[in-house]
């Protein structure tokens, strides 16, 4: 286990990708502001927890709770701008509950939002076959009249009931990757990519597309990119099981990379919901040789020592 490695001006980095139903209520609904409040609020006990580790930390997070609810409201926005505007919502929530868990143990840290802009290919086979989840879990009916409503398309959530899909191109690059090294080389607790980024394309001249990008994916490859020694996936879920919601199921506590790949090849995974997280984890060990982690937001110390959570080894 590293120790204060950071406090040693040693960088060593990791990103924690915390994902957007880790910040919701059941159902993949969003909280009240007190509810929302309480959970970045355990999110921020675990950066910190990774901070007296001694790691340098850059924070990711999902929005598709977020998304949907913005969604629901009617406002006159496409996806991009629901994406820009949940990683404000966020990153202030985030940041704000990172400063003070900061001052509370006395760690002269200080955390800073970038709404940051992820790179996609006009191209993606993804816009013709939408499989990201955003928004609430609605029954079969809500889910008919919502389709006949607004023109959404759905599809069963893993958990129960049905929930809104939409496209999810793979990420390409990060636009604002130079000022996101840069603040973490001043020391800064960066909160970046938030969403998985706004989708954008084009060549010289940029433009938003209506996609949401896979917050895994994207986190990976701002792993790779920053050269990040550590790589933690804090969702709703305790690790990673085979034969989920079956009465055969079992949690893989320890597997390497190898083994992970088979198992995600064989479809042990749902596209729309660990499938992601497994394949961000096993791109970051493969290309890294260092170890990926995925468990339950407020349990990252454990998860680091091995008491919980699953990890993903080369």
């Amino acid at each position: 286990m590293l120790l204060n490695a950071g406090f040693n001006n040693v960088q060593v980095r990791m990103v924690i990708a915390l994902g957007g139903n880790a910040f919701s209520t059941s159902g993949a609904r969003v909280g009240s502001p007190d509810e929302q409040w309480e959970r970045v609020k355990e999110a921020a006990r675990d950066v910190m927890d990774a901070v007296e580790m001694g790691y340098d930390v850059l924070v990711t997070h999902g929005n598709g709770p977020q998304v949907g609810a913005l969604a629901e409201c009617g406002l006159p926005l496409t996806l991009d701008m629901h994406g820009a505007a949940t990683q404000g919502w966020l990153g202030y929530l985030l940041a704000t509950a990172i400063d003070n868990e900061a001052v509370a143990r006395r760690i002269p840290k200080k955390t800073i939002a970038v709404v940051t802009r992820v790179y996609v290919n006009e191209e993606d086979p993804a816009f013709n076959n939408p499989t990201k989840f955003v928004g609430p879990i609605y029954s079969e009916e809500e889910a008919v009249k919502l389709s006949q409503l607004r023109g959404w398309r759905f599809k069963p959530d893993p958990r129960g009931g049905m929930r809104r899909v939409v496209p999810s191109p793979m990420p390409v690059s990060i636009i604002e990757v130079k000022p996101i090294i840069q603040l973490m080389d001043e020391g800064y607790i960066v909160i970046s990519t938030g969403g998985g980024g706004v989708p954008v394309t084009g060549g010289s001249q940029l433009r938003g597309v209506e996609a949401v990008i896979d917050k895994d994916l994207a986190s990976q490859l701002l792993a790779a990119t920053i050269a990040a020694d550590a790589f933690v996936i804090l969702t709703d879920i305790d690790g990673i099981y085979t034969d989920f919601g079956k009465p055969a199921q079992r949690k893989l506590s320890r597997i390497d990379v190898v083994a992970l790949r088979s198992l995600y090849e064989k479809g042990e995974f749902p596209p729309g919901n660990m499938g992601p997280k497994v394949l961000a984890a096993i791109n970051f060990v493969e290309k890294s040789g260092k170890a990926a982690y995925i468990g339950r937001l407020g349990e990252l110390r454990s998860i680091l020592e091995g008491r919980s959570g699953t990890t993903i080894i080369s």
